[in-house]
């Protein structure tokens, strides 16, 4: 029986970022249009985790039962490595899915933001096909594509659309920059992962690439992130504050660069999610002190 320790290893935290970045950045696009609202966005940050480990869970069930994790590295497998019951961790999942539900049915009744009820139902449906049901499409190189429209555009968005009834160019900026740091920390773990991937069958972006173009579309999705930074900076100068979060994010690219293979590939996956969320958090402050001396 998997321990409290091993249940919440489980959950990949160092993925969490992906999660959180695009619901400040979406509150920092509704701020900038003077429409914020901490309850909401507190309540959007709650689906936004709750959708995260849900897809993570859901992953480790769909991966552990077709044997994908037996010989994998990196964090926690419960079903590869025979730590949990597969049906507890799909039960997992599923309230893990639920929780989000529940708190995004209250968010979209709150905010009178309707159109989102029917996304969120997507987004569910989504994240469970992502590697489960007859023909994933996580099996297919479509992953990235995943986290980039549901863990950017939808979630910044979507976030602020809940508290400004609005969407804006600087939300959509927001929303490709996140999108790409998020798309950036599934692909280099699935460039960790090409060896057993390429082994069990698992026809993923990265095992599609080849290990070279894969480093190469990292460094990419890094880029874009920061040219979305410069153009936000149009409508408000303060924004250029993210770019002290660059460091992080070159380091992580110079590590990728240098062929580093397997579990040393571990390290990069946080300092990928610790660069976004510098990066959406010291772009929100630039917003908030842009405003504030205006």
């Amino acid at each position: 029986m998997a321990t409290l320790s091993q249940w919440v290893a489980g959950a990949r935290p160092r993925t969490l970022p992906a999660a959180v970045a695009p619901v400040v950045l979406g509150t920092a696009a509704a701020h900038l249009l003077g429409r914020a609202d901490l309850a909401l966005a507190i309540l959007a940050l709650v689906v936004a985790l709750a959708l995260q480990v849900g897809v993570n869970y859901a992953n480790d069930y769909s991966d552990g039962i077709r044997g994908t994790d037996e010989a994998r590295v990196g964090p926690v497998r419960l079903v590869g490595q025979r730590l949990a019951a597969p049906t507890n961790v799909r039960l997992a999942a599923f309230l893990s899915f639920g929780a989000a539900g529940v708190v995004g049915l209250a968010l979209v009744a709150l905010s009178g933001a309707w159109l989102m009820l029917p996304l969120g139902a997507l987004a569910v449906l989504a994240a469970w096909r992502y590697t489960g049901g007859d023909n994933p499409y996580g099996y297919r190189g479509l992953g990235e594509v995943y986290v980039f429209v549901f863990f950017g555009l939808l979630a910044t968005l979507g976030t602020q659309y809940t508290q400004a009834d609005a969407v804006s160019w600087f939300g959509v900026l927001g929303a490709v920059g996140v999108g790409a740091v998020a798309s950036a920390i599934l692909v280099v773990n699935n460039l960790r992962d090409i060896p057993t991937d390429t082994e069990h069958g698992k026809q993923t972006l990265a095992v599609r690439l080849g290990d070279h173009r894969t480093r190469l579309l990292y460094v990419g999705l890094v880029a874009v992130s920061l040219l979305a930074l410069l153009l936000m900076a149009f409508s408000e100068p303060w924004v250029l504050l993210g770019l002290l979060a660059a460091p992080l994010g070159v380091r992580a690219t110079r590590t990728v660069l240098s062929d580093t293979t397997g579990r040393d590939l571990v390290p990069v996956l946080a300092a990928t999610g610790l660069y976004e969320v510098a990066y959406a958090v010291l772009a929100a402050l630039g917003v908030v002190i842009g405003v504030a001396v205006r």
